[in-house]
């Protein structure tokens, strides 16, 4: 399809302010809100008793409602309300906008709501400093938006959500080959291991190269994801930037486990390629016993969602309260563990599935990228 210039509009001629106030009485249940960064929209939090908030007056809004919070709208704090939120209610500090039907689709504004295009001209409005960047809804209103006719809003939205959906179903059969994949293992190794069970001491041995922090140093660092995601490179970081006293250098085939976020599956083996970087104190290595485990075997192993499980199990309390998964804790888990011959015939297997992971990255890669170009040609007249 050729380029055709969108006409822009200010958001005040298709937006009007609308407070629905209501009073906050103790005894009584109030749904309350939030609007997430980046365009991911609007969403119920909790539903609260009146005696839990200091506030006199909440504000109500209905399905439709063009819905912004104030401090976060320059990180795209902005959203459509949806059906589900309808009743739901806010403070002033997220103010809502009756759209005007007969000019502008409120699945337009959703969609614009997405684009960096509109974060930044929110950013340019929003004034103050040290967080307090708030928007006036009145300058909010100056931002401009493009808008066709609703014939042609009607074409493009549909044509986008056709296109998101084809994304999503995408992303989803990325998402199951990489559940069926740790099925996988586990059940292979619950097969191979059958009743043999041994410790994580038994398997691992607490092993820390430290290298002391010089403050003309330079330390490539590594951060580990969590939910079995693996370990990834990050910036150096200079001696004179940390109050670290020493970093873990890491070798190839350690098992890398963080403290604070291990019972979410932050847990992975070092890769050769990431031999020679540093983790902080707070990520504990670990080194396979020769005769009691391959790293090869143990990486596909620490992946699954069963031995993130065992982590969680394994630890209390939730959120940030959550303990911290120390070495002595991590070393006494006992887990099924075959001998060293079956995890050598097992790793053979564990060498295929994983020889789709980098295809499987570029791929989700290229799938989060897909979105953004789709919105910047449609609000560019090109979809």
């Amino acid at each position: 399809m050729s380029k055709v210039d969108l006409p822009l509009v200010l958001l005040g001629e298709v937006a009007t302010p609308i407070a629905r106030p209501v009073n906050v009485l103790p005894g009584q249940s109030y749904r309350t809100l939030g609007v997430k960064w980046w365009g991911e929209g609007a969403y119920e939090r909790e539903t609260i008793d009146g005696s839990k908030t200091a506030a006199s007056q909440l504000y109500e809004v209905h399905e439709g409602d063009l819905i912004i919070n104030k401090i976060w709208v320059r990180h795209g704090s902005i959203g459509i309300v949806p059906a589900s939120m309808h009743g739901c209610a806010g403070s002033g500090e997220f103010p809502t906008f009756d759209l005007d039907s007969d000019r502008v689709l409120p699945r337009w504004i959703h969609w614009y709501s997405k684009t960096r295009e509109m974060w930044t001209k929110c950013d340019a409005l929003s004034q103050g400093t040290s967080g307090k960047n708030r928007i006036k809804p009145e300058k909010f209103l100056t931002v401009t938006v493009p808008l066709p006719p609703l014939s042609e809003q009607r074409r493009i939205v549909a044509k986008i959500e056709q296109l998101a959906s084809m994304i999503e179903e995408a992303k989803g059969l990325r998402v199951g080959v990489r559940e069926q994949s740790t099925a996988l293992i586990t059940s292979l190794h619950f097969g191979l291991a059958q009743q043999r069970t041994l410790s994580m001491q038994d398997i691992l041995t607490l092993e820390e190269l430290q290298e002391p922090v010089a403050p003309t140093g330079s330390y490539l660092q590594v951060g580990i994801k969590s939910f079995g995601l693996g370990l990834f490179p990050k910036k150096a970081v200079s001696g004179g930037e940390t109050t670290y006293k020493h970093f873990n250098r890491l070798e190839t085939g350690m098992v890398v486990l963080s403290q604070v976020k291990g019972w979410e599956g932050a847990v992975a083996v070092c890769p050769p390629h990431l031999a020679g970087f540093y983790a902080s104190p707070e990520y504990r290595t670990f080194s396979c016993r020769k005769d009691a485990s391959l790293p090869e075997y143990m990486a596909a192993v620490v992946s699954t969602p069963w031995f993130r499980r065992q982590l969680e199990i394994a630890t209390h309390g939730v959120g940030g309260r959550r303990e911290r998964v120390r070495p002595e804790k991590f070393l006494k888990l006992t887990i099924p563990m075959p001998t060293i011959e079956k995890q050598m015939q097992a790793v053979e297997v564990f060498r295929r599935l994983t020889a789709i992971e980098p295809k499987q990255a570029q791929t989700a890669a290229e799938l989060d990228a897909l979105l953004p170009s789709i919105l910047d040609r449609a609000f560019r007249g090109e979809l």
